[in-house]
């Protein structure tokens, strides 16, 4: 692919911040119907699914043919029982059920929401009430979470909601050969209906319902991995969660865009990824900083055979220079940085594979073909300057359709003319490279995750202890960032454990703060806005008003 980018240099007036990611061809009708027809037609018998969640001698393999009639099978009865336009709830973690379900609601016409198996109850019903599914998949638990008991009690308090089904029961016994009436038509299905809602940590408390098109969830992973060059069909490890955009849209329509396989794992773990690499020869994995970390501290590491592995690809995350050194050479694989979100199906710029050594681990490439980026004054909307930090803006056919149920924040986040205003800071250089600078929005990025301060601030300030919170994000070896919070109580002081416990039983275990601070006053401006950035200054190891450090909640996740 020839995806030189157009950039705004040259003779006359000072270069601007603007890059245009080139194609030589014209992007295809992508859809997940397509794709999968596309693959069916062209290569049938070729492994498609390896179920990776089960050891090697029970794993279930799907051709593409096989893969095909299972969800067409799945799409027709889930077209009997679900409304066209309808919505199928998707909760728990990887589990080849989640992909079949998934896939047959798209040829089915329906819109998928998923939702992260460890939110707790009242995130998930707050979620369910707002998109009003008729169906909810799920698996049975989820790190000693009852999710059987949570939908039945979802189930009971919606009213929309009439069937439910397990990930094991949809495995083996739905639908039911006999109980299948193939006459049954499946509609039309066209590039830029909605397929799945995906809900996103915002900047002011409630998650963001992202409504995405099949174009995105396709033609993006077909893009960023024509950009690999890949000499065969990738087989490509899925270790993502499948609630992300970079699990239910790379990495599972990449490899079906490539005609290749995914290996679908339940989650990540050193010795899991391992061993499927080794057993399955696995050729590309995605993954997010905190997964390379533990690869290659890993003492098992160098009695594997994984010389299989060609490219690993990493988002979600800054990535340090000195990892992307570390990767390529202790594990003697191409490494591609990627940037972007789940308002734009994924990627906007992504570093290729002829890229030097710096720039992979200086920069976050440049935009994909099909993609427009310029660096923009946040106040103006203007382009600035070469070298000169601003807003991300971007303009592609992979932009989201807008948030679910919420003109006023889409209105915010897309301009009259197209541009997705992302909220991150970056500078560009003369050959569109991007480097980050930082984030306009309050978000907290943690092992790949977006988490919304204003979300645990407002769980933090229901504590009858705690007359007002401010929560940040501090930089951290092994996460990018961790989740500290200050607290000014009223009255007598919480304790740490007291203030975890308290946030663990209302949130999922990755958004409860591991540092803890008490203060008498938070910093204000005079508006009255919380200085977050005197917070970050005060929050090093001797700060004197630390309640405590909890343990990381990583191994909660």
């Amino acid at each position: 692919m020839d995806d030189e980018p157009t950039t705004s240099t040259g003779h006359g007036p000072p270069p601007m911040s603007y890059s245009r990611g080139v194609a030589s061809t014209e992007l295809e009708p992508w859809s997940i119907p397509y794709a999968l027809e596309r693959a069916v037609r062209l290569v049938p018998d070729r492994v498609a699914l390896v179920d990776g969640t089960q050891p090697a001698h029970g794993r279930r393999r799907w051709t593409y043919r096989e893969l095909f009639d299972d969800v067409e099978r799945r799409a027709r009865e889930l077209a009997s029982i679900v409304e066209p336009g309808g919505r199928v709830v998707i909760w728990g973690a990887n589990h080849p059920a989640w992909l079949l379900v998934d896939m047959a609601a798209a040829l089915a016409g329906l819109v998928v929401v998923p939702i992260n198996p460890a939110y707790r109850p009242s995130e998930a019903l707050d979620i369910v009430r707002r998109t009003r599914p008729t169906l909810i998949a799920h698996a049975a638990s989820h790190r000693g979470h009852d999710l059987r008991e949570s939908v039945r009690d979802i189930a009971r308090t919606v009213p929309s909601v009439t069937m439910t089904m397990e990930f094991d029961d949809i495995l083996a016994r739905w639908p039911s050969d006999t109980g299948v009436d193939r006459s049954t038509p499946l509609p039309p299905v066209a590039s830029g209906d909605i397929t799945q809602v995906q809900f996103t940590s915002g900047t002011t408390g409630a998650p963001k319902g992202v409504r995405l098109h099949h174009r995105g969830l396709v033609g993006m992973s077909a893009t960023a991995v024509e950009l690999m060059e890949l000499a065969q069909p990738p087989t490509w490890l899925n270790v993502i969660p499948l609630f992300h955009i970079g699990g239910s849209g790379l990495s599972t329509f990449g490899p079906i865009a490539a005609l290749g396989t995914q290996v679908l794992a339940e989650r990540f773990t050193v010795q899991g990824a391992l061993d499927l690499i080794e057993t399955e020869r696995v050729t590309i994995m995605g993954s997010v900083p905190t997964m390379l970390v533990d690869l290659l501290a890993h003492p098992e590491r160098a009695h594997r055979d994984i010389s299989s592995l060609e490219v690993v690809m990493s988002g979600g995350a800054p990535v340090s220079p000195r990892l992307v050194q570390e990767i390529e050479r202790e594990l003697d694989v191409r490494f591609v940085v990627a940037f972007g979100q789940t308002e734009c199906h994924g990627h906007i710029t992504q570093t290729r594979p002829q890229d030097s050594a710096t720039l992979k681990a200086e920069t976050v490439g440049r935009p994909l073909p099909h993609v427009e980026v310029k660096i923009a004054d946040p106040e103006s909307g203007e382009t600035v300057g070469i070298g000169i930090a601003g807003e991300v803006w971007a303009r592609s056919p992979f932009l989201m359709d807008g948030y679910l149920d919420d003109p006023e924040t889409t209105s915010r986040a897309l301009t009259e003319d197209g541009f997705l205003r992302t909220g991150d800071l970056c500078t560009m250089d003369e050959a569109g490279y991007l480097r980050v600078v930082g984030r306009l929005k309050d978000q907290i990025c943690r092992g790949g995750e977006n988490i919304s301060p204003g979300e645990i601030e407002a769980v933090l300030e229901t504590h009858p202890a705690v007359g007002q919170a401010a929560v940040i994000g501090l930089p951290d070896e092994r996460w990018g960032e961790i989740v500290a919070a200050f607290v000014r109580p009223q009255g007598e002081a919480p304790s740490s454990d007291d203030l975890t416990t308290w946030t663990s039983d209302r949130l999922a275990a990755y958004k409860v703060p591991s540092r803890w601070f008490v203060v008498d006053e938070l910093p204000m401006t005079p508006s009255g806005k919380i200085q977050k950035h005197v917070l970050r200054d005060s929050a090093g190891p001797n700060e004197t008003n630390r309640v405590g450090d909890a343990d990381s909640q990583g191994s909660r996740r």
